[in-house]
């Protein structure tokens, strides 16, 4: 069983806004899938069965600095070994259009992540940034809320819908290959 958790804010007001990469990406996950979400332990999920493998895709419904409690109660209700968690959110360092994969590594500041290790007690858990870029000009925190302009929109769609044909090699490819064919490349 594997657990693909895309990191947001709930409520409409959250919408398109950039902390909410993670949500747009599981989103279009099952949307193509075609199927739908359930709720339990403050989040949505939805479940896809893939050969004789369970995938679920969440969307915890805490705000950001919250969501690893969320995660924390998946990965012990449905026994997720850490190994098979894959957390996909925004990346202020990453620019917009590109997204990079990594096995491990620190919060680099990002509150989502930081609860997430809080409650995991781990940093290795794999994960893909979305690139949002960085407007050094405006306070981060207002920066993450902000809405995509429509030039923003157009390029970031083009990343989520990479990020649903890097799903589908997710089931069938190590994450070291994943890591190979899809980091360093620009997606725009």
């Amino acid at each position: 069983m594997k657990l693909i958790v895309g990191l947001g804010n709930p409520g409409c007001e959250y919408n398109n806004t950039r902390h909410n990469v993670g949500f747009m990406v599981i989103d279009n996950i099952v949307s193509k899938l075609g199927i739908s979400y359930s709720s339990k332990f403050n989040g949505e999920y939805a479940v896809y069965n893939y050969n004789k493998d369970k995938i679920i895709l969440l969307k915890p419904q805490k705000y950001m600095n919250l969501s690893g409690e969320v995660i924390k109660k998946y990965v012990d209700y449905f026994k997720i070994n850490i190994d098979d968690l894959l957390i996909i959110h925004d990346d202020l360092d990453t620019i917009l259009g590109n997204l990079r994969l990594r096995m491990q590594g620190s919060s680099g500041g990002h509150n989502g992540l930081k609860n997430i290790e809080y409650n995991l007690k781990t940093q290795k858990y794999k994960r893909i940034k979305i690139g949002i870029s960085n407007n050094k000009q405006i306070s981060t925190v207002d920066y993450v809320l902000g809405k995509f302009s429509k030039e923003e929109m157009i390029t970031l769609s083009k990343v989520i819908n990479i990020t649903y044909n890097l799903f589908q090699d997710y089931l069938v490819m190590s994450y070291e290959n994943l890591m190979n064919k899809y980091n360093q490349k620009n997606h725009d």
